[in-house]
């Protein structure tokens, strides 16, 4: 067992989750965690032609601020967000990052700048995920080239639905010249390579990335590893983050990394028998 357990990837009712922050911290509290980062979704694309969603924001950092006063002095409750597609509109993503003092930010991507989001189809064609994935990459290294986030998070984010929609396995070797560059990108900037869980929970079945991506990081100068549950349920807080930590460690860090203030600080993995 593992002396501590984070989760820096969870979602609550101001985005897609489906209980309050509070709610989660009750579950967090109960499971005796060390420290929680609450990152629910802003979709930079989206704020371009919805201004609701951009507002979000505050009712979720209200959310938080609440929460951290509740739950005061029984575990650490970090202010954070995961930004989806900054690079898409980045003075946007600038004027959000400006408008919270966040501990954490998130950068990934869901979609591409057409708005196609594996998630929301129905099934794939080995042509159409190779399409995809082509894209996608190059999105995401444009992305970590504009650099302004702490943890690059699930860097196979679309496998989980290419699987569980069409039954098809994405060898990552295919893509390798675009996964080396993301890496040496973050490894560079400081930015902490996120160990996701949630594919452990779905038809995947697979950490993302995988023990290779995260070996491969670390050949290439990373630093920093996050973990994170992406939990979207109470129920999913924290699940398998000691899988995460197992990863990491078999992988050569000998630390995760917690980001307050935007400053990143390392915990220890110790591992006891």
């Amino acid at each position: 067992m593992y002396s501590h357990i984070v989760d820096f990837h969870v979602h609550t009712d101001n985005s897609d989750g489906n209980h309050s922050a509070t709610f989660m911290c009750e579950r967090a509290d109960f499971n005796n965690l060390r420290a929680i980062a609450f990152t629910d979704h802003c979709e930079v694309d989206r704020c371009i032609i919805d201004s609701a969603h951009e507002r979000a924001v505050f009712q979720t950092f209200f959310e938080i601020e609440k929460a951290k006063s509740a739950f005061f002095g029984r575990f650490l409750i970090l202010n954070g967000i995961e930004l989806g597609q900054p690079s898409y509109a980045p003075k946007i993503a600038e004027r959000i990052l400006n408008s919270q003092k966040f501990d954490v930010v998130l950068g990934s991507i869901h979609n591409l700048r057409n708005g196609y989001d594996p998630y929301f189809a129905d099934s794939f064609t080995e042509k159409g995920v190779d399409d995809f994935l082509k894209e996608y990459y190059y999105e995401m290294i444009q992305m970590c080239k504009w650099g302004n986030f702490d943890v690059l998070a699930h860097l196979t984010y679309p496998l989980r639905y290419f699987f569980a929609k069409s039954g098809i396995s994405v060898d990552l070797n295919i893509y390798k010249s675009y996964v080396d560059e993301i890496l040496k990108l973050i490894a560079k900037n400081g930015i902490a390579l996120e160990i996701n869980t949630a594919g452990l929970r779905q038809k995947l079945k697979k950490l993302q990335p995988e023990i290779d991506v995260v070996k491969r990081f670390k050949e290439l100068g990373g630093k920093f590893i996050s973990v994170g549950s992406d939990a979207h349920y109470a129920a999913d807080l924290a699940k398998n983050i000691p899988e995460a930590f197992k990863c990491a460690f078999e992988a050569g860090f000998s630390s995760i990394t917690l980001f307050q203030n935007r400053t990143p600080i390392q915990l220890s993995i110790a591992e006891e028998i």
